[in-house]
């Protein structure tokens, strides 16, 4: 490597350990820098080749989060059309590569190991045999709001306002009484565009494991089926499922996103993500300590993988018993290198698919007069977990916290729960209301324009209280 580049690693090296308060052994800046490039590879990967969105621009897009932004004068990246390969780089080092297959989508390639390439026919997968079993929301035209109030409400929602954080919005739709009644999406996207739903993923976790319930196959009391948990004396023995849908493991799993934390390395370093998460020891008697946590969610995502029959049949579990019945043919739903789908972070379905998720839950888990989720589940996971605004892979007015306690404070009624991924992509379910709003987009704000949102949701509850 010659000298300037040297520098120039060097001094990312100081931009990421920051003031060196902590030791160079534990912040292992160079971890650090491969979880940069692996995000600038992972999620251009998905916007090139899952969303079809233009490279530069996504290049732009990814690197504007917080602690990316300040390395975004070293970071490079190519694009490999032939081959569906993303590659990133900080001048020419520390490289990641991620490679988009249909089954999967976008999977990131690690030194040492080659990923597990799932074989199904998605293409047959989103052709279910029988009609489903939500009616349509809309036709084939985008719906254009004729109420002024609901043009207003969509104005406001992709305004940049000067000197501000870009907000970036891709998309909004507002589905009332099972029908849209508003939608818009940014230029260069349409009604069927698949977009990123990093965190949104969890909400769908959330529902498979609610199928799996009303089969028999799990249940939240039941001790989670880990095998490293059962040796003799390990006291990761009494972490029950529910523990790991409401985040309060107390594994040593907290998730921060600076690069150095668990969560970071899980999802961009490993080839098995769940096997990396379930190494992690207890910090906490399980149930006695909330922190957010990606790698919980991953480890129900395993859990899942074992008990639906492995890769393959666990993706067709998910069409056929989710996807398909709610009538969602946008899914790409991303799987890690070891076939376990990718469960704290990466889906990508249209906003339309995403609004008809929140249906699910806005109709209590029924489509029709099938019931897809259990008796009392969407109330269960709407219900917050002791002492946060957190329940078991939603977030909850029902409790208290930051991000609750403002939205009830601007006026989003106190039943209200969303679902919530990183750079603001948001379900929002209103059930007095009979509303879901959904927002996706590329907020550059850390609270993911939270703002925003209950701007978005207010307007849209007085513009459509007399529809």
């Amino acid at each position: 490597m010659n000298t300037a580049r040297m520098g120039l690693i060097a001094a990312a090296i100081v931009v990421v350990a920051g003031t060196g308060a902590v030791a160079f052994e534990r912040l292992r800046p160079d971890l650090a820098l491969r979880v940069a490039t692996a995000v600038v590879a992972h999620n251009m990967c998905d916007k090139v080749f899952v969303s079809g969105l233009d490279p530069q621009t996504s290049f732009d897009e990814v690197t504007a989060r917080d602690g990316i932004r300040l390395l975004r004068p070293l970071l490079r990246f190519s694009v490999d059309r032939a081959h569906s390969e993303i590659d990133a780089s900080l001048v020419g080092a520390v490289p990641s590569r991620a490679a988009f297959y249909v089954a999967q989508g976008c999977v990131l390639h690690h030194s040492g190991s080659s990923p597990y390439i799932l074989r199904s026919d998605i293409d047959a997968l989103r052709k279910p045999l029988t009609p489903p079993l939500l009616g349509e929301i809309a036709g084939t035209e985008i719906v254009a709001p004729a109420d002024p109030r609901l043009v207003s409400a969509l104005d406001h929602a992709f305004e940049e306002k000067p000197g501000a954080p870009l907000r970036r919005t891709k998309a909004v739709v507002a589905v009332k009484d099972h029908a849209i009644v508003a939608e818009r999406y940014a230029d260069g996207i349409a009604i069927d565009t698949p977009l990123p739903g990093y965190s949104l993923t969890k909400s769908v976790v959330n529902a498979l494991l609610g199928i799996m319930t009303r089969k028999g196959l799990a249940t939240p009391s039941f001790p989670a089926a880990i095998a490293e948990w059962h040796g003799h004396g390990d006291q990761r023995s009494t972490i029950d499922v529910e523990h790991l849908m409401r985040m309060t493991s107390g594994l040593a799993l907290d998730e921060t996103s600076s690069g150095f934390d668990p969560s970071s390395r899980m999802v961009y370093l490993h080839n098995d993500i769940a096997a990396f998460a379930v190494q992690a020891p207890l910090i906490a008697p399980p149930g006695t300590r909330w922190a957010y946590s990606s790698p919980s969610t991953q480890i129900l995502a395993k859990i899942i993988r074992d008990a639906t029959g492995g890769p393959e049949r666990s993706l067709r579990f998910a069409w056929r018993e989710l996807f398909n019945p709610l009538g969602m043919t946008t899914v790409t739903l991303e799987f890690d290198g070891a076939g376990t789908l990718q469960g704290s972070s990466y889906m990508s379905a249209s906003a339309r698919d995403w609004a008809r998720f929140g249906l699910l839950y806005l109709n209590d888990g029924r489509l029709g007069g099938t019931r897809i989720l259990p008796d009392e589940w969407v109330g269960f996971s709407a219900s917050a977990t002791p002492g946060t605004d957190y329940g078991a892979g939603f977030w909850t007015l029902r409790g208290h916290g930051p991000m609750s306690d403002f939205l009830a404070a601007k006026g989003v009624p106190r039943n209200a729960f969303l679902a919530s991924g990183n750079l603001g992509q948001r379900i929002v379910i209103l059930p007095t209301q009979q509303l879901v709003i959904v927002r996706l987009g590329d907020a550059a704000d850390p609270t993911g324009d939270i703002a925003g949102l209950a701007q978005l949701v207010t307007d849209m509850i007085s513009a459509t209280r007399s529809q």
